[in-house]
C-alpha cells in the first residue's frame, strides 16, 4: 500500500517469473537496463552467482540519484560497491519468508554513500512487510541464522507440537491450527509486553503443574542448547557463503 503498483517495474528473464507481477498491476520487462533507466530505487533479487553479470549490465546506467538495494545472500556491501560506480548509494537487506504475509523480520545495512535519507526511505517502505531494523553489516549473517533460517526451526517445532497432540488423541488438522495459534499468541505477547521470554515462561508455570513437568522434558532433551547450535550453524554457513 506504500507505492502504486503501476509505479513498479519488474525485470526477469522468463515470462513465468513475471506473471505474478503483472497480476498485481505492475509493469514488466525483460531488460534490466530499462529498470535502472526508469527507476530511482532499484532492488536486486538474483541468485548470488548471477549478480555479477547483472551488475556489469546495469553499471553504465547507474547514476548519482539511484538507490540500489541488494537482497542477494552472501554478497557484501564492499563487493556491491566494487562492482558499481563509486558514488552509488548501496544498501543491503536480508528479509525472511513471512514478509509475504506482512509479518516478516528484516535487517539492512547501508554503504558508504547511502545516508539517513536513503535509510529512512527503505525502512518506511519495508515496514509494511513487518519488522525492519538497520544494523551493522556483521549482523546480517546472524539474522540469517536467527530469522531467515529460524522460520524453519519454528515450523519444525509447530509440527512437533501438533504431533504430540495427535499422539494423545486429537485430530491432526485441529492440532495444527491450535499449534499455529499458540505460536502466534506467544510471539504477540513477547512483542507487545516487551518482557524477557524467561519472565513470560515463568508466568505460565505453577508449582507442581503441567507446564513445569513438560519443561523438564524439554530441558532433558537439551532444546535450548540444540536451538542455539542451530542458529550458530546457520550463521557460520552464511559467513562461508559470503567467502565463496
Amino acid at each position: 500500500g506504500k507505492v502504486p503498483a503501476g509505479n513498479i517495474l519488474a525485470s526477469a528473464p522468463s515470462e513465468k517469473n513475471l506473471e505474478s507481477w503483472r497480476e498485481l498491476g505492475c509493469r514488466t520487462t525483460h531488460c534490466n537496463l530499462e529498470v535502472v533507466q526508469r527507476s530511482t530505487l532499484v532492488f536486486l533479487a538474483t541468485k548470488p552467482h548471477i549478480l555479477p553479470g547483472v551488475l556489469e549490465e546495469i553499471r553504465p546506467a547507474v547514476e548519482s540519484h539511484h538507490i540500489v538495494v541488494s537482497l542477494v545472500a552472501g554478497v557484501t556491501i564492499q563487493t556491491l560497491q566494487r562492482l558499481l560506480p563509486p558514488w552509488t548509494k548501496v544498501l543491503r537487506i536480508m528479509p525472511n519468508l513471512p514478509c509475504v504475509v506482512q509479518a516478516g523480520a528484516m535487517v539492512f545495512s547501508r554503504g558508504t554513500s547511502a545516508g539517513d535519507k536513503e535509510s529512512a526511505l527503505l525502512k518506511n517502505l519495508l515496514s509494511s512487510c513487518g519488522l525492519c531494523e538497520e544494523v551493522p553489516e556483521s549482523y546480517i549473517d546472524i539474522h540469517t541464522g536467527l530469522s531467515g533460517s529460524g522460520v524453519a526451526y519454528v515450523y519444525l517445532f509447530a509440527e512437533a507440537l501438533a504431533e504430540g497432540a495427535v499422539k494423545m488423541g486429537m485430530p491432526g488438522a485441529l492440532a495444527s491450527r491450535i499449534a499455529a495459534q499458540t505460536l502466534l499468541g506467544a510471539a504477540k505477547m513477547l512483542l507487545e509486553t516487551g518482557e524477557h521470554p524467561a519472565k513470560l515462561r515463568g508466568d505460565v508455570c505453577t508449582p507442581g503443574g503441567t507446564t513445569i513437568y513438560a519443561l523438564h522434558q524439554l530441558e532433558k532433551g537439551a532444546l535450548r542448547a540444540t536451538v542455539m547450535s542451530a542458529v550458530e550453524a546457520a550463521t557460520n554457513r552464511a559467513c562461508d557463503m559470503a567467502k565463496d
